[in-house]
Formats: structure tokens, sequence, C-alpha cells
């Protein structure tokens, strides 16, 4: 047994067995049971250099990055969903609807979506603004300025 499925047992307090899990779940574990402790080391060492390497970009003088929030409007509810078939499609599909907010989850970075237009329909299209490591104070003085000009707190999508 992997030490995934060990973990998981260990949570319901029996062992696992078929059905348990999820697809995607099932076959996350089943990968993540073929990486040693130094694959998991190896990887952290790379997310590392890879925070310092997006966080350097700041030094150069930038204040902030203006990015969608989504790579497409919003989906109905569904559109990703478990195939067991394809159990990683839906992880695949969620990458490709969401590609701008993971680089700055991952590297510690502050980052907002802000509700700035609006589909026909009255869907909100955000857009995200990253600063620098520990500049929250600069995004919300930001967020707070464009929601003074655009306000969004009372907008709801058309019946």
């Amino acid at each position: 047994m992997g030490m995934s499925r060990r973990l998981f047992s260990e949570q319901l307090g029996r062992p696992l067995v078929d059905g348990d899990l999820e697809p995607l779940n099932q076959v996350q574990a089943d990968f993540a049971d073929n990486f040693s402790s130094v694959d998991y080391a190896l990887a952290l060492a790379a997310v590392s250099q890879y925070r310092r390497a997006v966080q350097s970009w700041w030094h150069d003088g930038w204040d902030l990055l203006l990015t969608p929030t989504l790579a497409e409007l919003a989906l109905p509810l569904g559109t990703i969903g478990n195939d067991p078939a394809n159990p990683m499609s839906a992880i695949q599909r969620a990458g490709e609807f969401v590609p701008f907010t993971p680089p700055f989850n991952m590297s510690g970075q502050p980052a907002v979506s802000l509700p700035l237009e609006w589909t026909p329909e009255g869907l909100p299209v955000g857009v995200q603004l990253v600063a620098a490591y520990g500049r929250e104070d600069l995004l919300f003085r930001i967020a707070s300025l464009l929601e003074q000009a655009n306000p969004w707190a009372g907008r709801t999508p058309n019946s």
C-alpha cells in the first residue's frame, strides 16, 4: 500500500476499498505513490526557485501586474465534471479555465480578483491584480479605489 492510501486509510479508520475515492483523487493518489521523498524534496526545491524567479520581477520596478482572472467567461455548473474513463480530464479542463491564478497561489504573492466588467447576461468578468510579496496594502488601496469608481457590491446576474 502506497503512502497516499495509507494516509487515507488512517483518516477513515479502515482500509480503502474500490469506490472510496473519486476517480480524479484515485488517479492522483496512484500518481503520488510512484514518488519518493527525494522526488518530493526536489519538487519543493523547484517551487522555491520558481517563487524567487517570480518575485524578482518586482525588483525590476513594477508595482502591479494586471491579468484576466479566467481564460474564458463563466461556465455553467457541471461543465467541468468527473469522467471515470478519463479521470484527469477535469483537472486539465480546470487548468485551461483558470490559468492565471495558480502561479501566484504557488509563489505566495498577494493577488485579488475584481469584477470590473460584466457580460450582457450580467455575469461578472474578473481581472486579477497581483502585487509584490507582502504588498497586500497596495492591492487593498487599488481595489478600494476601483470599487468606488465602479461599484459592484449590489450587482447580480440578470434574471
